[in-house]
C-alpha cells in the first residue's frame, strides 16, 4: 500500500523514521498517528520490534488497526 502525498496525492518515498518525501511537491512530510476516538495525537511506543500506540487523553492503548495516519509538512 502506497503512502500518498496529502497535497498532490502521488506516492511518497520513505526517508527515515516517520519522514516521507514527495517528488511531485519536492517536500518532506512527517507521519503521525491520531486516536480514532478523540482525533488527538498518539504516543508511539516501540519495544523489541513491536509498535503500540497510546492515547494520553483517556483512551489508553489503541490498536494499530484503528489508528488514523496523517501527514504534516516537515519544517
Amino acid at each position: 500500500m502506497d503512502t500518498l502525498c496529502p497535497h498532490c496525492h502521488r506516492a511518497m518515498r520513505w526517508k527515515q523514521g516517520n519522514l516521507f518525501y514527495c517528488e511531485g511537491c519536492c517536500k518532506a512530510y512527517q507521519q503521525f498517528a491520531l486516536c480514532p476516538d478523540c482525533n488527538k495525537p498518539l504516543e508511539k511506543m516501540q519495544a523489541c520490534g513491536a509498535v503500540d500506540y497510546f492515547c494520553q487523553h483517556g483512551h489508553g492503548l489503541i490498536s494499530k488497526k484503528r489508528i488514523t495516519l496523517n501527514y504534516a509538512e516537515d519544517k
